[in-house]
């Protein structure tokens, strides 16, 4: 353990003494020490993985983006036109040849920017027709008559993406010609069994003058079916329908038949228009939130810039009249697309994440300072006897520094070490720079404050309770400094939102809040008490009296515990209001997309007996049967719309039970036979008809004419913006047989929901519909990380509360026994400790209340919680609002008051336990 050197004010001659102040305050005090590391190390580990965390789930959420856009859009893809009819026959057939192709594809790959890191296994290359071949052969199926078609694909390495199912591989001579008389291929085992094709098959495509005839040799499988290699190009994997422009209703069949890479120049001799291509697949592993910006902009020269260029030249040579005319290679790729949208749901989802880490960073720092406040008002009479025998404030200062270095520091690099194996990945010099700081805050909290307290040498000190001290001019102006920076973040951030442009001081308008709010009662915390001292002297009793008076006197510095409890309780309010919101958006957004808690429907009508079946499941307490058919025309137009045959009653309850649409069951009600059936009506429907009689015509030929008399935003059966609604009574009976089934209640079991319905039936669950809204890492990990840090603020805060408590606690313990000695019983000391440390828990409790209230409610307009609740694709009819949550106002508080009282009689029982002498000769040692 290295020594400080304490010079005292020297005097010629006198030798300079060499005191181990280190050593002896760690020997003195193990335990002070180690509370100090504990703390260091939790909060610097807190401080390591909060960047890193966030790095992952951002990472994760990029990585599932691009998985979900799939390899057709995020694979970069390179292609060539056709050789030039201007080249000779051999020229053009060289140009088609694997030889060529991979010193090519070599070529493009060091010129792509290194941003776009690409993945050897699943980027490839080859030649394939851009125009399809009919193939006439009787065999193959033909849905309406037309011939199947197909795409001839020569593309390198199939051999080492697929396994051979049947048959061998494809073969062909190296040297081979345009004029070769047959081809070999391979197909999939889907194209296989789609087109009806065995190994041995012949196909026959169209040739210059001849029939070009392709035999299969092999049914293949892909080891990767979902990989860039086979879905770049889905219809390689699998073969699809196409259907032909309307008016046509014919369809027929397309597949690929892959070729090897040696027989591309055959492709010549077809009317297919080869082309050339180096497929490019981004590597997954290797995509990162933070590298996007790079990314985009080396997707950007790739497609339309430098790098195009350089790639044009490596493939085409330099730019000469023949390539003008017969055009030059181009870049397709969609991942830039895909970047974008991610880039604009992360921007959504970074600032509520923001508003969190700057509440909790606040309190974290408070609490620090708080630790070095309670050492250094535990030393202060030290502190004053060093000054007065001639310690320098520069060498105390020193000395201090040194002692809380030796704890900070290596309980610190703990801490990191603890964060990077907690949280593996992430950048690590964002997670060293936050235990850094937190390292530094705790090493100059004791210094400073010492500095401070200490600056002028003296002894005794005049009170320094709020009762006594003043505010400054210098708090005024700081104060005042404060609150406008609060009013000017909560003015932008419900003006501008939660986005990404919105800065740190939109991300501090809660943390301000609390601030402001903390100043404003410390400032009006002496008052109350000053009003409630006076009638209690004239109680009997001195308790009251004398807990009032006390409470009064509390330090001046109690403006720091204060802050850290507001701080931190207005987070948590604000968390919890947060997650709150984005748990109802949820459920909400699930309970519109199915209607009701569970919903059973089909094409057909119900079996009969279905609905009364159902009744008696388990969790199900009510049902509401419903008909409803998408094919009404209304005037009998082409137009069409859904139309809702329901029982009056049981769609009121349904109505009101999930609060969507609810209206009153006698807006159904029928008229006088001949009438018109009034109708509900989604608000587009009512402004295309208004409310005249007009008729429908239902797909079973019948009609009947509605006549429209409430408008609703939406109705549980339907879920689009386009409905009309009917008493099922005015239908046909072949229209008015439920086709679904909407069910409400606690605990419903979906596998026994699809037992007792028929197959052709489909059961959704509001429960499982819900599930869906959780798609992307981006989501669970910011609520995690949210989640966490409102758990560490609340924590913080309690710690706070200690602190606070701890400060005072040799006063008060003392104190107590000093009354003992004048007859205070046990009892009475107990309520006298409660007593004294419930006016500022309770000021602290009512005041977090108020201020988490008054946040959201100031707050509310700008935030929006949809990109953090729901998917980019839903709809923007759920958008999820921040809402007040009673529980995260009231749980916080509550838990502070009752700390509050449990540390007063943990004191009072502690205390009751030694006796009165040794409390006495304890508190003047101290």
């Amino acid at each position: 353990m290295s020594e400080v050197r304490f010079l005292r004010r020297a005097e010629p001659g006198v030798r300079e003494e060499s005191v181990p102040w280190v050593r002896t305050r760690l020997r003195t005090a193990p335990g002070t020490a180690f509370w100090l590391a504990l703390l260091v190390a939790l909060t610097a580990c807190l401080a390591g993985a909060f960047p890193r965390a966030v790095d992952r789930y951002e990472d994760a959420g990029l990585r599932r983006a691009a998985e979900q856009a799939r390899p057709d859009r995020t694979s970069v893809e390179v292609y060539a036109p056709p050789p030039s009819v201007m080249l000779s026959p051999r020229e053009r057939e060289d140009v088609l040849r694997p030889e060529l192709l991979a010193r090519q594809y070599t070529k493009v790959r060091a010129e792509v920017p290194r941003a776009l890191v690409l993945d050897p296994e699943q980027s490839t290359y080859g030649v394939r027709t851009t125009l399809d071949l009919p193939v006439p052969d009787p065999w193959l199926p033909r849905p309406t008559g037309k011939p199947a078609e197909v795409t001839l694909i020569a593309q390198t390495g199939l051999g080492a993406h697929s396994s051979l199912a049947r048959g061998r591989l494809p073969r062909a001579d190296e040297d081979v010609t345009s004029a070769a008389p047959e081809l070999e291929a391979a197909v999939t085992v889907e194209t296989a069994k789609a087109l009806h094709i065995k190994v041995g098959s012949v196909l026959h495509a169209p040739a210059a003058g001849r029939t070009l005839p392709i035999r299969v040799t092999g049914i293949v499988t892909p080891r990767d079916p979902e990989g860039a290699y086979w879905s770049t190009r889905p219809t390689l994997r699998t073969p699809s329908l196409v259907r032909e422009p309307a008016p046509s209703v014919d369809m027929h069949w397309l597949g690929a038949l892959l070729i090897p890479p040696e027989a591309a120049p055959v492709l010549l001799a077809t009317p297919g228009r080869p082309e050339r291509y180096w497929q490019l697949a981004p590597s997954a592993g290797s995509l990162r939130a933070r590298d996007t910006p790079d990314l985009r902009s080396a997707l950007a020269s790739l497609e339309a810039g430098p790098a195009l260029r350089k790639v044009r030249l490596r493939i085409d040579g330099p730019v000469t009249e023949l390539t003008q005319i017969t055009g030059q290679t181009e870049v397709l790729t969609d991942l830039d697309e895909v970047l974008a949208a991610y880039d604009r749901f992360r921007a959504g989802v970074a600032p509520l994440v923001a508003v969190a880490a700057f509440g909790t960073g606040t309190v974290a720092v408070v609490v620090l300072l708080m630790a070095g406040g309670l050492t250094a008002e535990r030393r202060r009479a030290e502190f004053a006897l060093l000054r007065a025998r001639g310690a320098s404030l520069r060498g105390l200062t020193a000395r201090l520094f040194a002692e809380t270095a030796v704890v900070a520091v290596p309980a610190g690099a703990l801490g990191l070490a603890a964060a990077l194996v907690a949280v593996p990945g992430g950048r690590l010099r964002y997670a060293v720079a936050a235990a850094a700081a937190v390292t530094a805050v705790v090493c100059a909290a004791l210094p400073l404050r010492t500095a401070a307290a200490h600056r002028v040498v003296r002894v005794h000190t005049g009170r320094e309770d709020i009762s006594a001290v003043r505010p400054s001019r210098r708090r005024t102006v700081a104060e005042l400094t404060l609150l406008v920076l609060a009013a000017g973040a909560v003015e932008s951030l419900r003006r501008r939102g939660t986005s990404g442009t919105s800065g740190d001081l939109v991300s501090l308008a809660p943390v301000l809040v609390g601030v402001i709010a903390a100043l404003v009662l410390v400032r009006l915390y002496p008052l109350p008490l000053r009003g409630l001292a006076r009638p209690a002297a004239r109680l009997r009793g001195v308790l009251a009296h004398l807990s009032l008076a006390r409470a009064g006197r509390t330090s001046a510095s109690a403006v720091l515990p204060l802050l850290a409890l507001l701080t931190a309780l207005t987070t948590a309010a604000f968390g919890g209001s947060v997650l709150a919101g984005v748990q109802d958006a949820r459920d909400r957004a699930a309970l519109l997309a199915v209607g009701a808690d569970a919903r059973v429907e089909t094409a057909a009508p119900l079996p009969s007996g279905l609905p009364d079946r159902l009744r008696g499941s388990r969790g199900v307490s009510d049902l509401s049967a419903v008909s409803v058919t998408s094919d009404a025309k209304p005037e009998n137009g082409a137009q069409s719309l859904p139309l809702v045959g329901v029982d009056p009653a049981d769609y009121v309850a349904l109505s009101s039970r999930t609060d969507i649409g609810a209206f009153a069951a006698t807006r159904l009600r029928a008229g006088a036979a001949g009438t018109p059936v009034p109708a509900l009506a989604a608000t587009a429907t009512a402004r295309t008809y208004g409310t005249r009689p007009f008729p429908v015509l239902l797909p079973d030929g019948s009609s009947l004419t509605v006549r429209i008399t409430t408008v609703l935003d939406r109705t549980p059966a339907v879920a689009g913006s386009d409905f009309l609604v009917v008493n099922r009574e005015a239908l046909s009976p072949a229209m008015a047989r439920p086709t679904a089934l909407l069910l409400t209640g606690q605990g419903l079991d979906g596998a026994a929901l699809r037992r007792a319905v028929p197959e052709a039936a489909s059961v959704h669950l509001k429960s499982e519909e819900r599930r869906r809204f959780v798609d992307s890492p981006l989501q669970t990990g910011a609520e995690g990380v949210y989640a966490t840090a409102v758990a560490a603020g609340t924590g913080y805060a309690v710690l706070a509360l200690l602190l606070s408590l701890l400060r005072t606690a040799p006063e008060r313990t003392a104190l107590l026994a000093r009354l003992r000695t004048m007859g205070l019983t046990r009892a009475a000391g107990r309520r006298l400790l409660i007593l004294e440390s419930l006016p500022q828990a309770f000021l602290a409790a009512l005041g977090g209340v108020l201020t988490g209230w008054a946040t959201i409610r100031l707050l509310s307009p700008g935030v929006d919680l949809t990109a953090i609740a729901l998917p980019a694709a839903e709809p923007a009819a759920t958008a999820a609002e921040l809402r007040t949550d009673t529980l995260s106002l009231a749980i916080p508080a509550t838990a502070v008051l009752l700390l509050a009282v449990g540390m007063g009689i943990g004191q009072a029982w502690w205390s009751g336990r030694r006796g009165s002498v040794q409390e006495l000769r304890a508190g003047d040692a101290r």
